[in-house]
């Protein structure tokens, strides 16, 4: 094997190097956060692989990060004396990034977010954001188990190719050096620096350190005298939180989530007893771009220490995945220091601290409804659809989920306007056993579905679920508070002997006109019936308990999932004037075209799909030329 080659990035790797020089010219100071961060992350790796693995140590147990300049060679150096890198890690880490991140990444810089800083942190490309303030980066690096002689330095302009040299190295670590673009001077200030890592890596856990004597004694651009920390460099959760601003959580919180924007709400505990850790969680303001994707292998959730030694990215195992948009971090103290993710997927311990977490996140979920509604209104937009899953995933907790969860209703004004269930049984009418409610792939096709007829002409209220998880979450839920869940378009409505008796007399007077239907729509229905949900529409679908929705149905279809077919039952309301047009019309192609309009509006109305478009158009005009 050669010692240096020349090599080029691969072809999303060279997209995302235009995307970001030319995207985040108003947060070029991202670069140093992002640099610290993975400098963070190879202390980490060493502490953990040095528990089994002492002498990967050395005689240099003190893991720290060291930040210096050169002015008059106009670099910044970013060098950790962490895990290191093999040659094949260097190429694998930043000559290829994982396709399935960056192909999301690269749809959201190039949309309304490309500016947008925060992308760079939740995708796993903060190395990348070098290449902002730099028109040259040399990695120097050296893996904590390799010899002197095989260093790599790793070599680029971001323009396409990278060289790759084997080096001697004498300290185990890692050196990211910047050559500065022409532009960029205010980073080549001692003071520019100590702030940029006090704003955004202030509570990293270990030491950042800056040479102590700022001044230019030699001449030569380059600072002298001794280092000194420039960070907090403790970790955070393990101080009281009497000693904790408001400041110090949301610093912590930038620089734990790679997130601009502050937390909506945390919350840190200690738990003391038999089996003693610490928890410090965090709800963001916005969903990361990843988190309905099952984007999991490229930002964890929570961090798992295990007496203030990281382990690892533990989301998994920490918190289920309704709650996969929590940040924050975990610190035991007893469980086994050479945990395994074997391990800890049967650890009785584990689920202890799971169940805390989970009921932690819960508390300060109900704290925000509570106390700060429009922080929750905040919460419900960003992650109500995720909280959601919850319903079927948390059986022991569904009570307090549902408690949650807000929907719009048909004595609302809007999609906008949301109740709980809590709400809804507060304000049901006299008599009324259950909670109503219709599922729709819009706000507009609920609010506007002909079986909301009778229920409004009653005055009962309806919850209108339009988000696509809503038809799935509801099977799970089936009843809150000892009234069940009904769907208004599913089975026999529930009729008072008043209202049976005239069901039963529309019916009678309605065969003729029954048996007509079922004959001109043949197998295209199960059947036909007077409908007990109509008012002022001449038509609607009706399910039985157990069917599925038609628009949900669709979905699963455009989705590639094979479904049984069913027959619809249509419903049909015999004073309309389109029924009695149906009921004395003689002439049998006519009197075809309009049972089938009426089924085929109905479907629409559902959310079904058409079985031929062009067949229903070819039927419209007919009809309408024939008026």
């Amino acid at each position: 094997m050669t010692t240096t080659e020349t090599r080029k990035f691969e072809a999303e790797v060279a997209q995302v190097l235009h995307l970001v020089t030319h995207s985040l010219y108003s947060h070029k100071e991202i670069f140093l956060r992002e640099l610290i961060s993975n400098a963070s992350d190879a202390c980490d790796k060493l502490r953990f692989e040095s528990l089994g693995k002492p002498e990967l140590l050395g005689g240099d147990s003190e893991l720290h990060i060291d930040v210096s300049w050169d002015e008059v060679a106009r670099t910044i150096t970013v060098r950790d004396n962490g895990i290191g890198m093999t040659r094949e890690e260097v190429v694998a880490n930043i000559g290829t990034i994982a396709s399935s991140g960056t192909r999301r990444f690269l749809e959201a810089m190039s949309g309304e977010q490309k500016a947008d800083a925060r992308l760079i942190g939740q995708f796993g490309v903060g190395f990348y954001s070098a290449f902002v303030v730099a028109d040259k980066v040399t990695v120097l690096t050296r893996r904590a188990d390799a010899p002197a002689g095989e260093g790599v330095k790793w070599e680029s302009d971001g323009k396409g190719e990278y060289v790759l040299e084997q080096v001697e190295q004498a300290g185990r670590g890692t050196a990211v050096i910047l050559h500065l673009k022409a532009d960029e001077d205010e980073f080549l200030k001692a003071w520019q620096l100590k702030s940029l890592i006090r704003k955004y890596s202030d509570h990293v856990a270990f030491p950042i350190r800056m040479p102590k004597d700022e001044s230019d004694k030699n001449g030569d651009g380059k600072p002298t005298g001794e280092w000194e920390t420039v960070n907090d460099a403790s970790a955070l959760w393990t101080k009281p939180k009497s000693e904790i601003s408001d400041a110090d959580y949301i610093g912590f919180y930038k620089s734990l989530g790679h997130d601009f924007n502050d937390p909506l709400a945390w919350t840190h505990n200690r738990v003391e007893g038999s089996q003693s850790f610490t928890t410090l969680l965090y709800i963001p303001e916005q969903p990361p771009f990843d988190l309905m994707m099952g984007g999991r292998d490229e930002r964890k959730g929570l961090k798992l220490y295990i007496k203030r030694v990281f382990i690892m990215d533990a989301a998994e195992e920490l918190l289920p995945n309704y709650l996969r948009f929590v940040r924050g971090v975990v610190d035991a103290d007893d469980l086994p220091l050479n945990v395994s993710r074997e391990i800890l997927q049967h650890n009785r311990q584990l689920e202890r601290i799971k169940a805390a977490c989970v009921k932690r996140v819960l508390d300060l979920i109900e704290k925000l409804a509570k106390d700060e509604p429009e922080k929750f209104v905040t919460f419900c937009k960003a992650f109500g659809n995720t909280l959601k899953e919850g319903i079927s995933e948390d059986a022991t907790n569904r009570e307090r989920i549902a408690k949650l969860l807000r929907f719009a209703s048909t004595k609302g004004d809007g999609a906008k306007q949301t109740i709980s269930l809590d709400d809804y049984i507060g304000r049901m009418t006299l008599g009324q056993d259950a909670i109503w409610y219709i599922t729709a792939d819009s706000y507009v096709a609920a609010a506007g579905s002909p079986q909301l007829e009778a229920f409004r002409a009653k005055g009962i209220e309806v919850l209108l679920m339009f988000d696509r998880i809503d038809e799935w979450m509801v099977g799970y839920l089936g009843e809150y508070e000892g009234k069940k869940l009904r769907n208004v378009a599913k089975g026999e409505l529930p009729l008072d002997e008043a209202d049976k008796q005239k069901q039963e007399e529309a019916t009678k007077q309605a065969e003729p006109l029954l048996k007509k239907l079922k004959e001109l729509l043949g197998d295209r229905v199960g059947d036909v019936k007077v409908s007990a949900r109509l008012t002022d529409s001449p038509s609607c679908l009706a399910l039985s308990d157990y069917e599925m929705a038609p628009h949900l149905a669709r979905l699963l279809r455009e989705a590639g999932q094979e479904l049984p077919e069913s027959k619809p039952t249509l419903e049909i309301n015999p004073q309309h004037a389109l029924l009695k047009r149906v009921e004395s019309e003689t002439d049998e192609a006519k009197a075809g075209d309009l049972a089938t309009l009426l089924l085929e509006q109905a479907e629409i109305a559902a959310g079904a799909q058409l079985a031929d478009p062009a067949a229903f158009v070819q039927r419209m005009n007919r009809v309408l030329l024939n008026a």
